[in-house]
């Protein structure tokens, strides 16, 4: 048996000498064995059938894995896609039953797709390949031509008007108390919805993109600007997936916040638990004691270091998952969600409810509940206003109080969050709505629209 996996399933506890310099060592997570029901499910892949569980569970190995590029994505799925596939989508006028022609609707659906394809050999191992129409992971990732409707005319690239409010690059400032720290312009996957598909991931044939750099003197530069603006006492640290970030660079953004005295919080902002959780688990990668040790130093100074994960459906959450919340939860890590109402995906009652209870249950509090933003590219997946409203409506009452999200629109033009039934007006025929928001915006009025009826 090779070293790795005796350490995997020996009860003894890894620790690691630090690369920095402050607080006390943190101790590595503890594999317990495996139980029947943690199973290979990367194996009914063809191309890992004989993958172990020493190899999948290895975050270098689920980056070295990832296809990068539509060439090598489109060729690992020629090698899992079945010859024959269920298009079970109602009014489709031509079923796409094939794997040939499904490849050639991704191919097509990428050359329109504002955001660059990425996905991870645990996200590629959970979805469905056998009806992929209906899958919530594919359908959140990647792009398929006969799906994308025309854009409604008033979407666009940066939705939230998010450049307007940089007074520093890679540095939103639009709440008073509040900046966004965008750390990183790359994430281990990419969201097809990303309200930053202006910048983020590589170039498309649709959008030319200028990535955030990250770099130490960069992120010196937003740190001055955050530490010269007492005002602010809460950070986002985002991106960008935070989950990309060194973890000598998240101390370094850590250790500068913790020790500004105005700063009372900070959060780091991370898909990556839905992505690759296996990096959380890793007894060889230093990510997941970066955030602990932040974390428990945050505690000592009574300061908040809280880690925002983003998860839109149930079929995310299997038991590597449940393994890396757990450990977080046992070693006192404050993880909170925030999931993106999209249609096809989590648009209904029964999906969505079964989703908060499944975070709530591993000490993940469900935070928000967004209504997507008005980004090109992707109207298919947008949901009217309504859609947000029935659901808060169906699911208050059925789960306790403090595990419900809060279902908000994050107003287009830059005017923050608002929970969507705080409406000033929304004519369901016209698909308009306004909001108000006098605390960042005095009187001005903003305007969300709702899908075209034929999108």
């Amino acid at each position: 048996m090779r070293p790795f996996l005796q350490n995997f399933l020996r009860s003894n506890t890894f620790a690691l000498s630090r690369p920095f310099s402050t607080g006390p060592a943190v101790q590595r997570y503890t594999f317990e064995p495996f139980g029947p029901e943690e199973t290979p499910y990367w194996q009914r892949l063809k191309p890992w059938q004989d993958v172990t569980h020493e190899q999948f569970l290895s975050h270098e190995w689920q980056v070295n894995k990832t296809p990068k590029g539509p060439e090598k994505l489109l060729d690992f799925l020629e090698q899992i896609v079945p010859a024959k596939i269920t298009d079970s989508r109602p009014g489709c006028r031509e079923p796409i039953a094939t794997r040939k022609a499904f490849l050639l609707d991704i191919q097509e659906g990428i050359k329109a797709a504002p955001m660059a394809v990425r996905l991870t050999p645990h996200l590629l191992s959970i979805a469905n390949w056998e009806s992929p129409f209906d899958d919530p992971i594919v359908r959140q990732f990647i792009p398929l031509k006969s799906n994308l409707v025309p854009d409604h005319p008033m979407a666009t690239f940066d939705s939230l008007d998010e450049k307007k409010y940089s007074p520093v690059i890679d540095l939103v400032h639009r709440y008073p108390d509040r900046v966004l720290f965008l750390a990183t312009g790359t994430c281990p996957s990419y969201c097809r919805f990303c309200t930053r598909s202006y910048a983020i991931g590589a170039s498309t044939e649709t959008v030319q993109k200028t990535l955030p750099r990250p770099g130490r003197a960069k992120w010196t530069t937003m740190l001055n600007y955050v530490e010269e603006t007492p005002v602010v006492r809460d950070v986002v640290v985002s991106g960008g997936d935070s989950y990309t970030l060194h973890p000598e660079h998240m101390t370094f953004i850590g250790d500068r916040l913790l020790g500004m005295d105005h700063m009372k919080c900070f959060r780091i902002a991370a898909r990556g638990l839905s992505f690759c959780p296996m990096r959380i688990i890793d007894p060889s990668d230093s990510w997941s004691e970066s955030l602990i040790d932040l974390s428990d130093r945050g505690r000592q100074s009574d300061k908040g270091v809280v880690l925002h994960t983003h998860f839109n459906h149930p079929a995310e959450i299997n038991w590597v998952t449940r393994r890396a919340m757990r450990y977080l939860f046992r070693r006192g890590v404050t993880v909170r969600n925030q999931t993106v109402l999209l249609r096809g995906v989590n648009d209904n009652v029964e999906t969505m409810s079964t989703l908060i209870r499944s975070l709530a249950d591993l000490h993940v509090k469900p935070y928000y509940v967004y209504q997507m933003d008005m980004v090109k590219g992707v109207e298919d997946l947008r949901t009217p206003l309504s859609t947000v409203l029935e659901l808060e409506s169906q699911i208050t009452g059925t789960i306790t109080g403090f595990d419900l999200p809060k279902f908000v629109v994050d107003l287009p033009g830059g005017g923050g969050k608002r929970p969507a039934s705080t409406y000033d007006t929304y004519d369901k025929e016209t698909g308009v709505s306004t909001f108000r928001a006098p605390g960042i915006a005095g009187d001005r009025v903003f305007t969300y629209y709702d899908p075209l009826p034929n999108a």
